[in-house]
């Protein structure tokens, strides 16, 4: 799709496999989420978005302001981190995200002034450039908070540097994973917040128009989104009811279902001349431009059959989870696991006092009856269901014994980078199979497998570039020895240096007794 289409969204497609699960979202989704109080202390962790962690600008014992920089991100893809609230840095350390993660973090003791540093808006970003807007959203850490937590500001500059146009914004509002009701909450709470942002962006990457994507489910949502649109006369954005479909949320499915194409293997939306945000990242692009506030908090949702009181919270970045539930009233059963994400692609943590990242778009707590396994892990009968289900086309029967025979190579032959683990397959094996962490542990293979070839590589090119040196040098040295062999270059004998030298004296003597004759000036002779 090469050309501006003005016709994406108004027939829907269907992309292959896919489940169809209870959401459970009614039970938290609140139209007015309140805020989380600022706790004592905050936990930064370094590695909130995708790339490479970011580098701490500050150090122990100095006092940040609320939107300071505390941490910069490196070359390549990566991003700034900023202070949630004033107080003083008393450690940088290493600190449990979730289960899978631990990495550095900057540790504020908050001193309850909440003092801010000066606010930076874009003013008149409608005239700006777009490289502009996209160095302001670098600025204020903006990120995508759909999960994937990717730098917005790097995925608008590979768009702006690349052959193909980008024609199409897509801000994706399908929470298809249930329990989460996050986006929804804040597209009934913040629709003017979210359509600004979806202008800031739709000017960043220079596209032609935006389609917003909504279950069909949301009906109140997409009445408050067009009247917005209505008011400030936007005919260049659009608001599409897509089917409640797992996984439909997932940024490569939605494209194929409003468009009927696939994102080739490998590659990005912006093959297509499509680019895919959030809506939570539209309305953290809006408050970064706008009023220039770097992403410090974000809107969570806390839910679950064990918390008292199920719902949303705006709530800082690094504020521990257990504050979140005793916001919700706390737990009212024993819960089997507290969870950060949804039920299906999220992440269990270590404890309570893990902090809320970007990431973090749901606090979940399950109970044991609902993540009890009535039985154990049974061998494959070849089943085939969870080809059926996989949104990717991939054989995840296939992958699983590659994995767990350590025929990594194989497994990467049959895609396993192409795995966007949904999770699909785990909820149809009747086997009891969890295929997901396979694939999770045979990606970490491959990357360090991958890690220690770039390393071995590198180390081969710089001992060929050793032994290239040591040629040279040998070959200089060898040069200067054939020099000095040579006939011209022996030094003379003791009687030819003394005869060269009394040679020498005779012609200095026969010179200064030369200068010293001279001939008669032609006043001379005139005076005779």
């Amino acid at each position: 799709m090469s050309d501006f289409n003005n016709d994406i969204g108004q027939q829907l497609h269907r992309f292959h496999g896919g489940l169809q699960l209870r959401h459970y979202k009614q039970i938290s989704c609140t139209e007015s989420p309140p805020f989380i109080a600022v706790p004592k202390q905050l936990v930064v962790p370094l590695q909130q978005h995708a790339g490479l962690i970011a580098e701490p600008c500050v150090e122990v014992g100095q006092r940040v302001l609320r939107g300071q920089r505390i941490a910069s991100a490196q070359s390549g893809i990566s991003a700034h981190l900023h202070a949630p609230s004033s107080g003083t840095v008393s450690a940088i350390e290493a600190r449990w995200v979730h289960h899978e993660l631990r990495c550095q973090a900057v540790i504020i003791d908050c001193d309850g002034l909440d003092e801010a540093v000066a606010l930076t808006p874009l003013n008149g970003w409608t005239q700006s450039a777009p490289e502009s807007v996209v160095s302001h959203l670098q600025a204020m850490g903006v990120v995508g908070l759909g999960g994937a937590v990717f730098p917005s500001a790097q995925k608008i500059h590979q768009s702006l540097h690349q052959e193909q146009n980008i024609h199409t914004v897509i801000l994706n509002g399908a929470e298809c994973e249930p329990y989460l009701s996050c986006d929804e909450s804040l597209m009934l709470s913040r629709p003017e917040e979210v359509i600004r942002g979806a202008q800031i962006l739709c000017h960043a990457a220079q596209a032609q128009q935006v389609i917003i994507a909504i279950e069909d489910r949301m009906t109140e949502v997409e009445k408050r989104l067009l009247q917005c649109i209505k008011t400030k006369n936007l005919s260049h954005i659009q608001v599409v009811q897509v089917p409640t479909y797992y996984p439909e949320g997932g940024e490569r499915q939605l494209i194929q279902v409003l468009t009927g194409e696939e994102v080739p293997s490998g590659g990005y939306p912006q093959d297509l001349g499509l680019v895919c945000f959030n809506v939570a990242t539209a309305q953290a692009s809006f408050k970064a431009v706008e009023h220039g506030e770097p992403l410090i908090q974000r809107l969570v949702t806390v839910t679950g059959q064990s918390v008292q009181h199920p719902g949303n919270w705006w709530a800082r970045l690094g504020t521990p989870v257990d504050d979140l539930l005793r916001a919700a009233g706390g737990l009212q059963q024993a819960v089997d696991r507290i969870v950060m994400g949804g039920p299906i692609m999220g992440r269990c943590l270590i404890d309570t006092q893990a902090p809320v990242v970007k990431a973090s778009n749901c606090i979940l707590a399950l109970s044991n009856a609902e993540v009890h396994d009535p039985q154990g892990e049974l061998p494959c009968i070849n089943c085939g269901f969870c080809v059926r289900v996989c949104p990717a086309r991939l054989l995840p029967q296939e992958l699983h014994w590659a994995v767990r025979s350590q025929q990594l190579d194989r497994a990467r032959d049959y895609g396993l980078m192409d795995c966007i683990e949904c999770g699909c397959c785990d909820q149809v094996c009747p086997s009891h199979i969890a295929l997901v962490e396979d694939y999770r542990l045979g990606k970490h293979q491959l990357r360090v497998q991958q890690q220690e070839q770039q390393r071995a590589q590198l180390a081969k090119q710089r001992y060929e570039a050793r032994q290239e040196r040591l040629q040279q040098h040998e070959a200089a040295l060898a040069a200067r020895r054939q020099v000095r062999k040579s006939p011209a270059s022996k030094p003379l004998d003791a009687k030819a240096r003394i005869a060269a030298a009394l040679a020498k004296k005779r012609q200095q003597k026969a010179a200064q007794q030369a200068t010293n004759t001279t001939p008669p000036t032609s006043s001379d002779e005139d005076r005779s």
